[in-house]
């Protein structure tokens, strides 16, 4: 009886066990968040919603966004105008691609060249000390057409001036960004463009591709022209801004005016003037350095071929000119000079342009604003509001007196 006792004392233990292992602790209710959904909204409330900095906005730029798709005709001049903003940013960043291969070029084809017209002036030389007898086949043909190919490359790269090439893809991504800019703010602050400001924008961007060619062939600027002539890369017939004002004069007065006339003077007699005969001696320079450097390679090739001892030390000085004359040409950037001067010239001469143009405009509502064109020529020339006014008053006494005007316009160039 004992025994049966302690069986079932220890059976209810050990159920009491197996009870307290297999019990499982109850779990914390935990809540999964679900995001909900938003209503799917169409691309014009969309743009209404949004800033440029990603920012909600609220219902005033959803009224204007539907404003602008109510007037078919400005939102239609606004896209033209974005249009040509989106080509304008492609030719900045073609010019600025061809810029850097043509810069590359310019480097490449300069050490090809003179690595080149080097060791075959060396060979040259070699064979100058060589007896009569010697084997010297190997030497007068190794040096022969080395003199040839580097006459061949001088040729070509005479011809087209690589960093003149260069230059002009700089100055040709430097007027597009401010063409660029120029639409930016012109959709900016005319919340009307017409499509006189379209066909304006146009023009320009098809006077700048007419200035600055992109293609080799065919299209590509003249390196050695017979004149010096600046550069043009604005459309000769100017509008006028049709934007009226507030004030009668619209900013102008007769002192603003002799002002202007007086800057003119100043422009064409020194800085253009200066510019000119600078860009005049760049050519004539670029001319004989194009024609000295094929030059001394073709006699050094045809010393290397056909003369003897005297032939072969003819050969090998007249290697050594012609890198030198190479290295000044395009290590120097001869060409990139005369396109600056070029370029700094056409500068000057859209500056007397554009201050002519307003002048010559006789309804004064019809003109950009006055106190707003004096701080634009003065900004263009690098001076103060003070310094060009200053400016205008020694050269209005410099004539009075007879004597040339001791001072350049611009401070920049």
């Amino acid at each position: 009886m004992a025994s049966l006792q302690s069986l079932s004392l220890n059976l209810s233990s050990s159920s009491k066990t197996v009870n307290a292992a297999l019990s499982v602790p109850k779990l914390p209710n935990i809540e999964v968040l679900v995001p909900k959904l938003k209503p799917r909204t169409n691309l014009v409330e969309e743009l209404s919603l949004r800033n440029t900095n990603g920012v909600r906005k609220t219902e005033p730029l959803k009224k204007n966004v539907e404003e602008s798709c109510n007037n078919p005709t400005t939102s239609m001049e606004i896209l033209q105008l974005y249009t040509i903003m989106e080509a304008v940013a492609d030719r900045i960043e073609m010019h600025k691609n061809i810029g850097d291969q043509r810069d590359n070029w310019n480097n490449l084809l300069l050490n090809s060249i003179n690595m080149m017209t080097l060791t075959a002036a060396t060979m040259a030389g070699v064979l100058a000390t060589i007896g009569a007898g010697s084997p010297v086949l190997s030497l007068k043909l190794s040096s022969t057409l080395l003199f040839s190919a580097a006459t061949g490359l001088l040729l070509v790269m005479n011809k087209i001036q690589p960093s003149q090439l260069t230059e002009e893809q700089r100055n040709a991504t430097r007027l597009f960004k401010q063409l660029h800019s120029e639409l930016q703010t012109t959709i900016a602050i005319n919340r009307n463009p017409s499509q006189e400001d379209v066909k304006d924008a146009m023009e320009k961007v098809l006077a700048l591709d007419r200035a600055y060619p992109l293609p080799l062939l065919g299209a590509m600027l003249e390196k050695f022209p017979e004149t010096f002539e600046p550069a043009v890369w604005w459309p000769k017939h100017k509008r006028h801004s049709k934007k009226k004002t507030e004030t009668r004069n619209n900013g102008w007065s007769e002192e603003l005016e002799e002002e202007m006339r007086e800057v003119i003077e100043v422009l064409k007699t020194k800085d253009s003037e200066d510019y000119m005969r600078l860009g005049n001696l760049a050519l004539k320079l670029n001319k004989a350095l194009a024609i000295s450097g094929p030059l001394l390679t073709g006699i050094a090739a045809v010393g290397s071929a056909f003369g003897g001892s005297w032939g072969a030390t003819a050969a090998a000085t007249a290697g050594a000119l012609a890198s030198v004359v190479n290295t000044f040409e395009h290590g120097g950037q001869v060409g990139m000079v005369f396109e600056m001067y070029r370029n700094s010239a056409g500068f000057f001469e859209f500056m007397e342009e554009s201050i002519e143009s307003a002048l010559e405009e006789k309804d004064l509502e019809k003109r950009e604003n006055g106190e707003l064109f004096e701080m634009k020529v003065a900004m263009q020339l690098g001076r103060s509001l003070s310094q060009l006014r200053e400016l205008a008053m020694k050269s209005r006494f410099s004539r009075m007196e007879g004597i040339p005007v001791d001072e350049f316009g611009s401070k920049l160039f």
